[in-house]
């Protein structure tokens, strides 16, 4: 028994280091790469990858309930279609009748500007994806749609649904996108508050009900019910999507800022389908382009460098000549008519003498 003991040893000591020598270097591995991940991003050729191999898995983990989903639908009751078709309609009653009324608007704003005709839309194509899979959690809002880089679809675009905005594109593969919800903890998107025109920003809280808006001063005119859309300011929203609604205001005098929470437009839990979107190059509304302001950037400050160089070393030496011949020349005038008074005294002498 004891040889087998021994032997036993030696075959556990031949197996290779314990299992906290193994973990510190899978931990220092993980450290290194997420590092150099985080400064150069040279791992998101292996990640898209990755995503186009793990994709046909996703999938299969969202079958299930994609396959529950057709369940319902195809056993649903005559009633309840009939139902649904008569609601539609009357949405749809309704939507006509704003789309009449904003259209009337846009051509009397168009007047009152002097233009010919109405500004084209802001948005120029339109794409329309699939939710295959959700992450919700007070850490990560995320969703993963069926559309990615071979549709055409780019990091950092935007994606509404039919109501407002949704997030905009965290990463892309081949055949699928990760959207970040303007509901996570890490995004951050600027808004405006349309009936005022107060700007600020609105984070996301973790949850999928609530915005904050915590960089408003106590005086700024924020109220219960206003609306919140995108200001066009971050270069990836276009001017004028609705974002949420105003539901908190708290004004504590102790404090320089406002205690104000919104509710997204959007119901982030229960989109099924969402839209990509591209904006008009050009239009007022359409964000700006990241690569135009850097190009253009350094054209003034490369120009007049040169040109001051030759100028200043002739001009100094002008006016230091000018002051000098001036006091010169009024001194030794001055003193010249000094000696005439003391002429008329001498003549004065010689006859006192006589």
């Amino acid at each position: 028994m004891a040889v087998f003991g021994s032997g036993g040893s030696r075959m556990g000591g031949a197996r290779g280091p314990s299992f906290g020598v193994r973990f510190f270097c899978y931990a220092l591995i993980s450290i290194v790469l997420m590092f150099y991940d985080k400064k150069g991003g040279w791992l998101e050729t292996a990640r898209y990858g990755l995503q186009a191999a793990i994709y046909p898995l996703q999938l299969a983990v969202n079958s299930p309930s994609a396959a529950w989903r057709w369940l319902e639908e195809s056993f649903s009751t005559r009633e309840a279609l009939q139902n649904e078709v008569a609601a539609l309609r009357t949405q749809l009653r309704d939507q006509q009748l704003v789309t009449m009324r904003q259209a009337a608007l846009q051509q009397e704003n168009a007047t009152l500007r002097g233009l010919n005709s109405t500004l084209p839309e802001v948005i120029e194509k339109r794409l329309v994806g699939e939710v295959i899979s959700v992450e919700g959690s007070t850490l990560r809002q995320r969703l993963i749609v069926n559309r990615g880089g071979n549709s055409g679809v780019h990091k950092a675009q935007t994606v509404i649904t039919g109501a407002g905005v949704l997030g905009q594109v965290l990463r892309t593969g081949p055949f699928s996108a990760e959207v970040i919800l303007i509901t996570d903890a890490e995004h951050a998107l600027p808004v405006q508050v349309l009936r005022s025109g107060v700007r600020t920003i609105a984070l996301g809280s973790g949850r999928s009900t609530a915005l904050d808006l915590p960089y408003v001063p106590q005086n700024y005119d924020v109220k219960v019910g206003d609306l919140l859309v995108t200001s066009g300011l971050d270069r990836v929203f276009p001017y004028g999507l609705p974002v949420g609604r105003v539901t908190k205001v708290t004004r504590d005098p102790a404090e320089p800022l406002a205690n104000i929470q919104a509710v997204p437009i959007a119901n982030i839990d229960a989109e099924r389908e969402v839209l990509f979107i591209w904006a008009r190059k050009g239009h007022p509304a359409a964000p700006a382009s990241t690569a135009e302001l850097v190009i253009e950037a350094p054209k003034p400050a490369l120009k007049p460098k040169p040109k001051p160089a030759s100028r200043p070393a002739p001009k100094p030496a002008a006016p230091a000549e000018t002051p000098a011949e001036t006091p010169a020349e009024t001194p030794a005038e001055t003193p010249a008519p000094t000696p005439v008074p003391e002429t008329t005294p001498a003549a004065e002498i010689p006859g006192a003498a006589t």
